[in-house]
């Protein structure tokens, strides 16, 4: 029997698709607008997955924009009716439901302040798209299961979208364009030689660095959600201090990379893991120098790799869920759309 989660993150392709070709005069039209008035910085806002997203978009904007970028707690607005100053800033709210009472509060207080307001949202009849001056529909369709999958997929696409119209880099936007195919690919690569080692152990970090750090803090989550058990998202540099006590024979680090700058630390990270008996499992560049390396697509540009590698992630998440004994789609006191206060 396919699980919704499975069958969901199978969608992800389709979904890219309509998203590339269904906003792009959208994201044409918001990259001229951001070039001929830069905002004077850029605030995210977002909760779970979709947090892991806005920390994909933070990389991005900051390394291909040389803008800074601030995640912006929700409740500062909803529970401590504090009114950050966000004139002349852009805002980012990301969510699949767009129902969060907590994020429509925080994109309120940002558009009354006179930041642009834009929702990355699947609902776009919800009460965030409608209180954002622009919205960017996920087109990701209805999404059933608990563990989000395409929804997360298309918020990294609709990320990667703006932010290749908005810094005008070619190389990106040719990226973009290809990005559906190049998920169908990374959905086809076989990740489960690592399900022996993962179904028997109780704790694990996971670890990326750069945009690679998005890929694995979402990873971390699904982890702990769909498998019950612990994983802990580090960026790379962070492992390298006081977390690396604990990795060991049963404690093992999985670890995402991509052909950038952060390459060289991360691999020498998973030699120096390796060294002192860790199982370190990798996807992407770095997998050459891991104890059990898992298949990349190779040649993606760097921003792309992190969402390729995720897409060959959730089908490896899915069968240990099932591997140890849960139900992917429907984990123990969780939710489909969580709503905050």
């Amino acid at each position: 029997m396919t699980t919704l989660m499975l069958a969901e993150a199978s969608e992800a392709p389709a979904a890219v698709a309509r998203l590339i070709a269904g906003n792009e005069a959208a994201c044409k039209a918001l990259g001229a607008r951001l070039r001929a008035k830069p905002p004077r910085f850029v605030v995210t806002c977002a909760r779970g997955s979709s947090d892991s997203a806005a920390t994909f978009a933070t990389y991005l904007i900051e390394i291909a924009l040389n803008t800074v970028v601030a995640s912006v707690g929700p409740s500062v607005s909803s529970i401590y009716g504090a009114r950050p100053k966000m004139a002349d800033a852009l805002f980012i709210a990301i969510s699949q439901s767009g129902r969060s009472p907590d994020i429509v509060a925080l994109a309120d207080a940002a558009r009354k302040d006179g930041a642009l307001t834009v929702a990355l949202v699947n609902d776009t009849a919800s009460p965030l798209a409608e209180r954002c001056e622009i919205v960017l529909p996920l087109h990701a369709g209805p999404e059933k299961s608990v563990a989000a999958t395409k929804s997360y997929i298309a918020a990294l696409a609709g990320i990667l979208q703006l932010v290749a119209h908005w810094s005008g880099e070619a190389a990106l936007a040719i990226a973009v364009a290809r990005l559906a195919d190049d998920l169908a690919a990374a959905l086809r690569l076989d990740w489960s030689p690592a399900l022996p080692l993962l179904a028997r152990i109780a704790n694990l970090y996971v670890a990326g660095r750069g945009p690679g750090f998005a890929t694995a803090l979402e990873a971390g989550i699904k982890i702990k959600e769909t498998c019950g058990f612990h994983a802990e998202a580090l960026s790379a540099a962070e492992l390298m201090h006081g977390p690396m006590t604990l990795a060991g024979p049963d404690f093992p680090v999985l670890i995402f990379s991509q052909d950038d700058a952060s390459l060289a630390g991360i691999r020498d990270l998973a030699r120096t893991l390796g060294q002192r008996g860790v199982p370190v499992i990798a996807g992407g560049p770095a997998a050459d120098v891991a104890s059990l390396p898992l298949p990349s697509t190779a040649g993606a540009h760097p921003f792309v790799q992190p969402v390729l590698l995720i897409q060959s992630f959730y089908p490896l998440v899915e069968a240990l869920s099932r591997a140890r004994g849960r139900d992917p789609d429907r984990p123990p006191h969780l939710l489909k759309v969580t709503e905050t206060v």
